[in-house]
């Protein structure tokens, strides 16, 4: 081989030979290239990657050897290199010794004495496993992601006629108090079954703990409502005595109503599943200065008093912790990452094993002076004087009939299609001013409908997707298909009303 000046970083104390010896017993591809693009040295394995012997390699210029396409794509990194500057890069080969696979080359500049770039060590291995293991994990990924927006979006389905069928129910005025509690409940509950769909859709986040919270102004007797209302039954089926005391005081906290009333039900299950046999548990919450303590206490199984001082002390250690046997719920670790997304803390105390255990919940007020209970707007605001023409397209006959009664009560003038193409002949028959559509219809689809309407009326008609199709990519493309809004089911059809009033005053 030929001497090399300066085929190693100047001042290194190991001989030339020596790191030879090592480049050349390395199971990765070892060379060394010039400034002017040739092989000054390269070691056994990359030699079999080429499929040539070492001999016949050095000297050459890269070209020659690699081809005039590998040339093109590896050019940008020789570029940066030459001007100094380390360069790591993954890439597919198709040599003839190593067939088509992925390596990662990493390249290191050489300084000649005057320090200027005089060519680069290159050091190449193997990745093409890792990289198949990698696309096998992208594709499950992204048939998961496919799956749960399908699933997500068969399950709003049958969840948008239920929300109209209680907004049927509500602008009727029906006098019975029972009726109208029951009418909240469902109401409620709607909204929680169309968030906990919409967290299906991101796995990951929840996996990680983190999560976008839809802060508002909120009672604080509300979070507790909704708490009770989705875990009264387990603990009364549990044959446990429940006691609950707030604050004299309206207070309020500025969260997320949905997570923080998760937080305190989580709470509530478990209280409720580690008491053997009949016991009490006690929810009750006071005003500690700025913050307000949510406290639940029982009688049951208890924890170690250290223990219980550790519980909450660090993610790490409540991962470690303990887990009593068939706890209920998402587990305290969301509880901790919910509260402290609002600012608060969380603590455990115990006494003992066998003498109850109390969870406490510290959390931030809303500022005084914003939290006066604020003069609501009507639960069922009124439609214009004159109702707009809306035109309603649904192959689900449910969804697409309540919303044509809501609409109704409401005062605008509805007309239903419950496929594509009716919509279409309907929509250039009635000429409405809104058009709300449903996007999987079958035959002509909801994207068709909009640009046939569009095409009938341009900017005179208001186009609403209405879908079970809820992800970003859904938005973009209703957006590109001429959409102006794209609604989620179950939609809050007082929000739709007042996205109507919103036309209207155009």
């Amino acid at each position: 081989m030929r001497n090399e000046k300066n085929a190693w970083p100047a001042g290194s104390r190991v001989p030339e030979r020596e790191l030879r010896l090592v480049a050349e017993a390395m199971p990765a591809a070892a060379l060394r290239c010039s400034r002017d693009l040739r092989f000054l040295w390269v070691n056994p394995h990359y030699a079999r990657w080429l499929g040539r012997p070492v001999e016949a390699i050095v000297g050459r210029r890269m070209e020659e050897l690699l081809g005039a396409e590998a040339m093109r794509e590896i050019r940008p990194y020789i570029e940066r290199v030459l001007a100094g500057e380390p360069v790591q890069y993954e890439r597919m080969v198709d040599f003839p010794g190593l067939r088509k696979r992925w390596i990662r080359s990493v390249y290191t500049p050489i300084f000649d004495a005057a320090g200027e770039p005089d060519g680069w060590v290159a050091i190449a291995i193997d990745v093409h496993e890792r990289r198949q293991v990698e696309e096998a994990l992208k594709e499950a990924d992204k048939r998961k992601d496919e799956f749960l927006a399908a699933l997500a979006h068969e399950l709003r389905n049958p969840l948008a006629p239920i929300r109209n069928a209680v907004a049927i129910l509500g602008r009727k005025g029906s006098q019975d108090p029972e009726v109208a509690w029951s009418q909240g409940v469902i109401e409620r509950q709607i909204d929680q079954l169309s968030r906990l769909i919409d967290d299906l859709l991101d796995i990951e986040r929840i996996s990680r703990g983190t999560f976008l919270l839809r802060k508002e102004r909120v009672p604080l007797e509300v979070v507790i409502d909704m708490a009770l209302e989705s875990c009264r039954a387990h603990i009364n089926a549990a044959g446990h005595h429940l006691s609950v005391l707030l604050p004299s005081e309206r207070v309020a906290l500025d969260g997320d109503p949905a997570r923080l009333a998760q937080a305190v039900a989580t709470l509530l299950k478990n209280a409720a599943k580690h008491i053997q046999g009949r016991g009490s548990i006690s929810l009750s919450a006071a005003v500690e200065g700025a913050q307000i303590a949510i406290s639940v206490e029982d009688s049951g199984i208890g924890l170690e008093p250290e223990a219980a001082r550790r519980l909450f002390g660090s993610a790490s250690s409540l991962g470690s912790a303990p887990e009593p046997e068939g706890r209920l719920g998402v587990g305290l670790t969301l509880v901790q990452g919910i509260v402290a997304l609002h600012g608060g803390s969380v603590a455990a105390r115990s006494a003992g094993p066998g003498q109850g255990s109390e969870f406490v919940l510290w959390l931030p007020l809303a500022p005084a002076v914003a939290a006066r209970v604020e003069q609501k707007s009507p639960a069922y605001p009124a439609a214009p004087s004159e109702g707009l023409r809306v035109l309603v397209a649904d192959d689900n006959r449910d969804a697409a009939d309540s919303l044509h009664r809501i609409l109704g009560l409401f005062g605008h003038d509805v007309q239903v299609a419950y496929d594509g193409t009716s919509a279409v002949r309907v929509g250039e028959q009635f000429r409405p001013r809104v058009a709300v559509l449903d996007i999987g219809m079958p035959g002509t689809n909801g994207y068709e409908v909009a640009r046939a309407l569009r095409k009938q009326q341009g900017s005179n008609v208001t186009l609403v997707a209405l879908t079970g199709w809820g992800q970003e990519s859904d938005r973009r493309r209703a957006s590109d298909a001429g959409f102006d809004y794209h609604l989620t089911k179950p939609v809050d059809p007082n929000a739709l009303n007042n996205l109507l009033l919103e036309v209207a005053s155009k």
